[in-house]
């Protein structure tokens, strides 16, 4: 379309952002709350699953964190097919295929066979969480994005918010229905919605404003002169276009690779192990571990919200980003005091929960900001593959820990040095860009 900037008023601007909004991201949000849902969902399954097949928490730990590794081989070239062929018929066959095998993890009978489908659940979603990022950036500005991609990743603590109470019932009634055990039950009914909406999603997603009928000619003109504005600020503040090959020449790329590494470390230590902390701390049965776990999930979604919005306004990025980090630190320090009532290790949880999925909505800020072109797709996707594999050692390490002193005291400190060190990283990183509010 145009390639001048488009006159406008203010009004009609916040209007068609506003009409964008609404039009992408309660999909979007909706998608990725399966994604989650489907990704964590073991960590529930694990209360019954783990004696059935008699798993160690060791075995357990590994199996839930192999997914990752499955995310870190195919995340940059799913990035890259998206860029090429669009969302729509990249992203929807994504969801149907991960639906199927998630809802598949119901016939693991051993832990090899747990192994294999974990690591192909991986492969499969490795495209989707990027592959959203990387789409947002066809659509909105840096001006915008910090609150999308926060409004889009509050739906970690919503699906625990949501899938959490239906994960304990689900426990608490399914068992030995249909010859099936509850764990079983919970992996088919909560794979089946990814399936449906994957085929929705290639009938409803649109690639790019330029081929977005809802939109009249004066917005699609609107959205892509924005953009193209971006791109040639960047360019003026000597951020020429990047080629595919200086995402992994970068040095900022590689510690931004070790930021996300520990915060994921810290996410997903809650995310897989947060149902077994509560039964042992504070009760055994299924469906009061799910409704005691919507708590840390319910005040995340009021921080994301909060750090996301106060972040965009006062333009600022790094000293919400180092924050919120000590804050998770912090709180998984305080959580790990032995002796410590359940009531108040899972206060402390919640803040550490708060801390870490606020990170998230601040960090993926920082690296749309020094990369653009098809370095951005391959940057974006690099970063999170890396960095995700602290969903892999995170709960393979504390299945290690727990097997060998039974206790999570040590597990939880080393969740808090994770924390901590993103935070002091993020602060290097971002040094040189502090002056244009970064």
């Amino acid at each position: 379309m145009s390639s001048q900037p488009v006159l406008t008023g203010e009004d009609f601007e916040a209007a068609t952002y506003r009409k964008v909004m609404w039009r992408l991201m309660p999909f979007l949000f909706l998608c990725y709350v399966l994604a989650y849902v489907d990704r964590v969902n073991v960590g529930f399954a694990k209360l019954q699953m783990q004696q059935d097949l008699r798993m160690s928490d060791s075995v357990y730990g590994l199996g839930a964190g192999i997914f990752f590794i499955g995310y870190f081989f195919f995340e940059v070239p799913s990035n890259m097919i998206l860029q090429r062929v669009g969302a729509r018929f990249w992203i929807g066959p994504i969801m149907i295929v991960w639906g199927i095998v998630s809802a598949c993890t119901m016939l693991v009978r051993s832990a090899s066979s747990f192994y294999a489908v974990r690591f192909l659940l991986g492969i499969v979603e490795s495209g989707f969480f990027p592959g959203v990022i990387l789409y947002l950036t066809f659509w909105f500005t840096s001006k915008h994005r910090v609150r999308m991609v926060a409004a889009f990743m509050s739906a970690i603590p919503v699906s625990g918010i949501i899938a959490s109470p239906i994960s304990g019932w689900i426990l608490a009634r399914m068992n030995g229905v249909g010859s099936l055990s509850a764990w079983q039950w919970l992996f088919l009914m909560e794979g089946i919605p990814s399936v449906i909406a994957g085929a929705i999603t290639l009938y409803f997603l649109t690639d790019n404003p330029a081929a977005a009928r809802w939109l009249d000619s004066r917005e699609k003109s609107l959205l892509l002169a924005r953009l193209q504005e971006e791109e040639h600020s960047k360019s003026g503040m000597g951020q020429a276009r990047h080629r595919f090959r200086d995402a992994f020449r970068s040095p900022r790329v590689w510690l931004l690779c070790l930021v996300y590494f520990g915060i994921t470390a810290g996410n997903y230590g809650v995310g897989f192990w947060l149902p077994q902390v509560i039964k042992e701390t504070i009760t055994n049965t299924p469906l009061a571990i799910g409704w005691l776990s919507v708590i840390p999930y319910t005040g995340a979604v009021i921080a994301m919200l909060t750090v996301g919005h106060h972040s965009d306004v006062k333009g600022e990025r790094r000293w919400h980003f180092a924050l919120c980090g000590a804050l998770g630190a912090a709180a998984f320090a305080a959580s790990s005091v032995r002796g410590i009532p359940g009531g108040v290790g899972l206060a402390a949880l919640t803040l550490a929960t708060m801390g870490g999925l606020s990170m998230n909505v601040i960090f993926w800020a920082l690296p749309t900001a020094i990369l653009s072109g098809s370095a951005a797709a391959a940057g974006i996707a690099w970063i999170n593959s890396v960095g995700n594999l602290g969903g892999y050692a995170s709960p393979y390490l504390v299945g290690i820990i727990r097997d060998r002193t039974h206790s999570m005291t040590p597990a939880l400190m080393a969740l808090s040095g994770a924390a901590l060190a993103s935070a002091l990283i993020s602060l290097y990183v971002t040094r040189r860009s502090a002056g244009r509010r970064l």
